[in-house]
């Protein structure tokens, strides 16, 4: 028997999506971690919380790589010409997805960002 872990699966959506806008590098793995290390503290002391915590480890990852002037994940969908990061929605509910903060477009579930297009 195995037991699902919420953390886990949360890490997992949250790192897919650094993949997708090429993000993944040992830096970035390393505040996903501590992201989801402070989360497990929060979630043993309300257990209810699991429905919650994928927004909530992608709001703190996103928040953690701001504080370094890193904005993640950016908006490549939008014609603003402004550089702008999509935001997670609801800000504490289940299901999130990442949505536009300049023009409020749904974009992608939490874990189904698609990779960026490169010219290469």
């Amino acid at each position: 028997m195995t037991t699902h872990d919420p953390l886990l699966h949360a890490r997992a959506l949250v790192l897919s999506d650094l993949g997708a806008q090429g993000l993944i590098d040992a830096h970035t793995v390393s505040v996903v971690e501590d992201c989801v290390a402070q989360r497990r503290w929060w979630l043993s002391q309300w257990q209810q919380g699991a429905a919650f915590v994928n927004g909530l480890v992608a709001q703190d990852v996103q928040d953690a790589l701001f504080d370094e002037s890193r904005r993640w994940p950016l908006c490549v969908g939008c014609a603003d010409p402004l550089e702008h990061s999509l935001s997670i929605e609801p800000e504490l509910g289940p299901d999130p997805h990442w949505v536009c903060s300049a023009s409020g477009a749904k974009v992608a579930a939490l874990g189904g960002l698609r990779p960026l297009m490169t010219s290469d």
